[in-house]
């Protein structure tokens, strides 16, 4: 069964659909959705960005047509041909505005939402992977790929594979921050990820020339409020430093057992009380 309206307006209904059922769950507080209203971009899988990212980040990153040849080794696809589906799942007011009160450690939604929030995405991956099949689609999740990898990069140290932010940004979601932190139309505090189909759909257009377009501190040299509101100085005006950064998320996987008992972890204080917390920030700030 193939599509009968607008590819990209049907895409964009079954990913808000799905969100919008009770899978989208803290599993906790009568269910309380773990997410907010998905954002939802398209880019081709012949960008440019593709290769840039592989020269960049490292040879060790995969082509959104790498992950389609390696689940249908049989078919042939051209990558001028396929298109990346990308989607940003906000984090909700109520887990934004508990976060902002923490200064040490994380709160419990933001906790839950780095567990059961994530585990909703790869479900809504697998769901769309499904229901482009059923109309006849190859489609498959990089991030649920067998291809996926952690990797380490000479450049930016700690890396994969297939990166949801940089596919994200290609599909005009968003710019990266002084954080390394995707500032998107509904903010920085969030979690995105993406699917491959074997589909042409006219790509999003990129609202931006640079990669920094919406921070503050890049563009501006004002703000820089995610330094403050890192609990271990992980962020400077040199940017984000990848091993400080894990030494915190580490000890956070024996807070979060301890205070709120579920196994997990989380930090996400670069993506609250800032400006750019739930959209593209002002040209000033205090």
């Amino acid at each position: 069964m193939r599509f009968k309206d607008n590819k990209a307006e049907s895409i964009r209904v079954e990913v808000k659909t799905f969100t919008n059922s009770p899978v989208n769950s803290m599993q906790k507080w009568n269910n309380e959705p773990a997410w907010g209203e998905p954002v939802v971009g398209f880019s081709n899988g012949a960008d440019p960005l593709y290769a840039f990212y592989k020269e960049d980040i490292g040879a060790f990153y995969r082509f959104p047509l790498d992950f389609l040849e390696n689940k249908y080794p049989n078919q042939a696809f051209e990558a001028k041909d396929i298109t990346v589906i990308s989607w940003i799942l906000p984090q909700t007011e109520a887990t934004k505005s508990d976060h902002r009160k923490e200064t040490h450690f994380p709160s419990e939604r933001w906790a839950r939402s780095r567990i059961f929030g994530e585990e909703f995405n790869s479900k809504l991956r697998e769901h769309m992977v499904d229901w482009l099949n059923e109309k006849g689609i190859e489609a498959v999740a990089p991030m649920l790929s067998p291809i996926w990898k952690s990797e380490t990069s000479r450049k930016y140290l700690y890396a994969s594979s297939w990166s949801e932010r940089h596919a994200a940004y290609a599909a005009g979601l968003g710019t990266f921050g002084l954080s390394d932190g995707l500032i998107t139309p509904v903010g920085k505090a969030m979690r995105t990820g993406s699917v491959v189909a074997n589909l042409q759909i006219k790509p999003t257009e990129r609202p931006y020339d640079n990669h920094n377009a919406y921070c503050l501190f890049h563009m501006k040299g004002t703000c820089g409020k995610c330094m403050e509101r890192c609990p271990i100085g992980a962020i400077t005006k040199e940017g984000h430093n990848k091993l400080i950064c894990r030494r915190y998320v580490n000890m956070t996987r024996k807070y979060v057992p301890r205070h709120f008992g579920f196994k997990g972890y989380g930090c996400g204080f670069c993506q609250t009380s800032v400006p750019c917390e739930s959209g593209i920030p002002e040209e000033t700030t205090s």
